[in-house]
């Protein structure tokens, strides 16, 4: 039987906004401190493990295909869709390796889920693996497999994903999503993020707090959670949490990390 004592959990993470822990965000119109506490929690991620993942498998809300896809480049490239940054920006670079053996195994269970799964040996790091895992992982010593999303945006079809990868987080494979829990871009910076992010904010943790049945069907409903719509108009970069949360398996899930920036509350989120 697996040891539950080094199972590792599944997390739920935000990206921040571009490239934003490797500037001075007072260019973008906010203080300079305002991404430090985010910062400061992804560069403890590793250390609050069981033990150093033997892989990391990462959902960004930057990569949506017709099909669950994963990249299976052993050396992935650098992928800078952001835009109109600094270009000392541009130059960043995070030399993870990736990891072939454990691209097929994804897409093997995924397939076995009943869903529709392949592989890409041409894809690389787009800014949700890169950027944050610069800070999570900067010695990037640790095999990084990004996993899009499926395009239609499906919830259930997410949290299947998640549930068919369950099983890699007795193997020391780290599960994380990679997103926003409130990205609205016309609402950041203003009185209008306030409030809905806040709302949501907290239906999102009672959610993921809940029971694991009751957190799957709330989820799968998130859209009609007060201030679901404000909080998400499209909902790319929360539908990662999805794949986390189907990967929790029966585990017990809390909200991890939690701050006010761009005047809109987000959150961090863990399983197991």
């Amino acid at each position: 039987m697996p040891d539950s004592a080094t199972r590792m959990p599944s997390l739920f993470i935000p990206h921040g906004g571009g490239p934003c822990f490797f500037m001075d965000w007072r260019a973008m119109g906010g203080p300079a401190d305002a991404w430090d506490k985010t910062a400061g929690y992804l560069k403890g991620l590793i250390a609050s493990l069981p033990e150093k993942p033997k892989g990391i498998v990462v959902i960004s809300g930057h990569w949506e295909e017709d099909a669950f896809t994963v990249a299976s480049a052993p050396a992935p490239g650098m992928i800078y869709d952001y835009y109109g940054f600094p270009p000392h920006t541009y130059e960043l670079k995070f030399p993870a390796p990736g990891a072939p053996a454990l691209a097929e195994r994804i897409v093997a269970l995924i397939e076995a889920e009943g869903l529709p799964a392949r592989t890409d040996a041409t894809r690389g790091f787009d800014h949700g693996v890169f950027i944050p895992f610069l800070l999570v992982t900067p010695e990037a010593d640790i095999p990084v497999v990004p996993l899009s999303l499926k395009r239609d945006l499906d919830p259930e079809e997410h949290l299947r994903c998640g549930r068919a990868l369950a099983a890699l987080r007795d193997e020391g494979v780290l599960i994380v999503g990679s997103g926003m829990s409130f990205h609205n871009m016309r609402a950041f910076f203003s009185p209008a993020a306030t409030q809905p992010s806040a709302t949501f904010d907290a239906w999102l943790t009672q959610a993921i707090e809940s029971p694991p049945e009751q957190r799957w069907q709330a989820l799968r409903q998130w859209a009609s959670a007060p201030a679901g719509r404000q909080s998400h108009p499209r909902e790319e970069h929360l539908i990662p949490l999805m794949v986390a949360a189907g990967a929790a398996a029966d585990a017990p899930g809390q909200r991890d990390f939690t701050d006010n920036v761009m005047m809109a509350d987000i959150s961090a989120f863990r399983f197991g």
